[in-house]
């Protein structure tokens, strides 16, 4: 068989029946991490049959999920309601000890960044350590999680050679990173292709097999490396396209062009272009933080990367545009910041989604309280909100008793009433999408 035979996209049944220890395990799966993307990866496998290890070292996060209290898409609520209903085939734990009853772990912590973007490997360090004190022969070992290229091979490969196994016949180590988009109902799990990298040929086999239970395409790639680096050029794509379509709609804004408009017509060029819109800022896990675990590792091996480096200066610097784009806004009005009754539309990172994790409305709130106005917010998916600097906020029960001097539309969920706007409002518009509302202006 050609190497690009090899590459290719796989299907199970064109895979060897090499990992059939079903029953030397109790577990086909065991998950470690259960946040935005280990739960729903484990109720992938559970649903495709497997029986899943479900491993989280917060108690509290095991109550929230056995409470049916977890952030989940509606598909995703079915399969947790059948998972706890199946105890057998879906078992809940704390115990990091039971990885060894599972033929497959799969991690899934997060891998963020600190204040000074630098990673923050904590989190992975400590869970690659679990899972390698615990391997045995015959698991195969997946990290998911988003992170350097190499770390695979310093934190599970090498340790588990010094551990005396060997990789590729007592165990097998892979690499695949995630692709969850939360809250995302247009797109099943099981429909989005998985890329994996191998220590070995072999581990490669086993990691495609593994994958191939519930994904519907799996691309294999020639090594650990190259399945990292595809997660980062991902995620470092996005944010390049996201920081280009922040700085046109400040310069349509400037030329008063209407840059949705511009988006629109340039989509339909069926080849070459692809649609980025402008916003308030990017939050979540991946954006705000995968690339930087590129431009870290670059740092120190001093290589430039100057395209990157911008955008994501860029895009730190988003929020405070908003913020200045606020004060503009009350200065036209002939009002000044302070004391100011600023409301903020939606504090999740995204619609539909209860996730807070770098929403950027955290830091305007910050950003508006530093500079003296009255801020609150409205958002049923997120009640409450700590904010970096210590302070707090409850979502208003009606916000229509506030009468604001600014409304910012931030978040707008599918389900948020902004009915109680009164037709007088100034309305900043930070989604650029939001045109029904009467009297609004663009970020």
């Amino acid at each position: 068989m050609s190497t690009l035979d090899v590459r290719a996209d796989v299907s199970i049944d064109a895979l060897p029946p090499t990992l059939t220890v079903r029953e030397a395990f109790d577990f086909d799966v065991a998950i470690v991490g259960l946040g935005y993307v280990g739960l729903p990866t484990a109720l992938a496998y559970f649903a495709a049959g497997s029986r899943v290890l479900a491993l989280d070292a917060s108690p509290k996060r095991l109550r929230v999920i056995a409470s049916r209290a977890a952030d989940l898409i509606d598909s995703d609520r079915g399969r947790l309601e059948d998972a706890l209903r199946t105890p057998k085939g879906f078992r809940l734990t704390t115990d990091a000890t039971e990885l060894s009853r599972a033929a497959a772990v799969i991690v899934c912590v997060p891998t963020p960044v600190d204040h000074q973007q630098v990673p923050d490997l904590v989190p992975l360090r400590a869970a690659c350590a679990t899972v390698v004190a615990a391997a045995r022969p015959g698991q195969l070992i997946m990290l998911t999680s988003t992170t350097y290229v190499g770390c695979t091979h310093d934190l599970v490969e090498e340790p588990l050679r010094a551990r005396g196994l060997h990789i590729g016949s007592d165990v097998f180590v892979t690499f695949s990173a995630e692709r969850i988009d939360p809250g995302n109902i247009g797109i099943a799990q099981e429909a989005v292709p998985r890329v994996v990298g191998g220590a070995t040929p072999q581990c490669e086999e086993e990691g495609a097999r593994l994958l191939s239970r519930y994904a519907a395409r799996v691309h294999r790639v020639s090594s650990l490396a190259t399945a990292e680096m595809t997660k980062l050029l991902e995620n470092t794509f996005r944010a390049v396209n996201i920081a280009l379509a922040n700085e046109f709609a400040d310069i349509c804004g400037a030329l008063d062009v209407p840059i949705t408009e511009v988006i629109e017509a340039a989509s339909t060029k069926p080849y070459g272009f692809m649609a980025f819109y402008p916003g308030p800022g990017v939050g979540g896990h991946c954006i705000p933080c995968d690339p930087h675990y590129l431009l870290w590792q670059l740092r120190a091996l001093r290589v430039d990367a100057g395209v990157i480096t911008q955008a994501m200066t860029r895009i730190a610097a988003r929020p405070g545009r908003v913020v200045d784009r606020v004060r503009d806004v009350l200065g036209r009005a002939g009002k000044g910041t302070l004391g100011a009754r600023v409301l903020v539309v939606g504090v999740t990172y995204k619609p539909d989604v209860s996730d807070l994790r770098e929403s950027p409305a955290l830091e305007i709130i910050d950003g508006l309280l530093d500079l003296g106005a009255e801020v609150q917010y409205v958002d049923t998916h997120a009640p409450h909100v700590d904010l970096a600097s210590g302070r707090a906020r409850d979502s208003l029960a009606d916000p229509g008793v506030f009468h604001p001097d600014v409304v910012l539309v931030h978040t707008r969920h599918q389900d948020a009433d902004l009915t109680w706007i009164e037709a007088d409002a100034v309305v900043l518009d930070g989604t650029y999408r939001s045109d029904d509302l009467v009297g609004r202006v663009l970020l």
